[in-house]
């Protein structure tokens, strides 16, 4: 398997923790790329129209995209862990704790946008703010309906939150979203010392 990575790509991180958790990491060449919201990576349309990473490609010519697919694929691959349930009522749950971790990582890479790479004179303030406010109703959610699952068996669900926390401190570092969330912080501790978080970092 190969894969279109940024090593900031907090969507490659959850491709790459999910299969660290599998322990199939060693089995994913990574492929880098130029992609940006701006000037698509004209090397990753030839496999995924948008030009987004991640974008994975097969030995059989197939290529896969995005995160959701990419992570239900990896999952797929063996059953112990089984990082997306069989069935039943832990399967949405943990697909749903995938959806709101994936959510609060889209309005904080909008909201970086907007910051970074949209010129000042171009700014939107309210539209800042209102990112800002989903990601703040995510930290809540997750704090609340959603620590039972969180300190649960680790799942694409879980894993997902993680790197979303992660890349709040990667590129909010000012933003204390700890302080009125003890558990959340304390769990994100705790699994933040997972072999599969250590090995994924992301840099600059």
């Amino acid at each position: 398997m190969k894969l279109y990575f940024s090593p900031a790509s907090p969507y490659v991180r959850k491709v790459m923790v999910a299969a660290h958790e599998k322990g199939l990491a060693d089995r994913i060449e990574l492929l880098p790329s130029a992609a940006s919201p701006i000037n698509r990576d004209k090397t990753i349309v030839r496999s995924n129209p948008s030009g987004k990473v991640p974008t994975m490609l097969l030995e059989t010519g197939q290529s896969l995209y995005d995160s959701r697919v990419i992570c239900a694929y990896v999952d797929s691959l063996s059953n112990d862990p089984l990082l997306i349930p069989a069935a039943g009522e832990k399967r949405f749950a943990a697909m749903t704790l995938e959806a709101l971790g994936d959510a609060i990582l889209d309005a904080a890479l909008l909201a970086r946008y907007e910051t970074v790479m949209r010129p000042q004179e171009l700014r939107w303030s309210d539209w800042t703010r209102g990112q800002m406010e989903k990601i703040e109703s995510g930290l809540d959610s997750l704090s609340g309906e959603w620590m039972d699952h969180l300190t649960g068996p680790v799942t694409l669900g879980s894993l997902t939150a993680a790197c979303a926390l992660g890349y709040l401190d990667f590129r909010f570092a000012d933003h204390d979203w700890r302080s009125s969330r003890p558990k959340l912080a304390a769990w994100f501790e705790d699994f933040s010392a997972r072999p599969s978080m250590k090995a994924t970092l992301p840099t600059a």
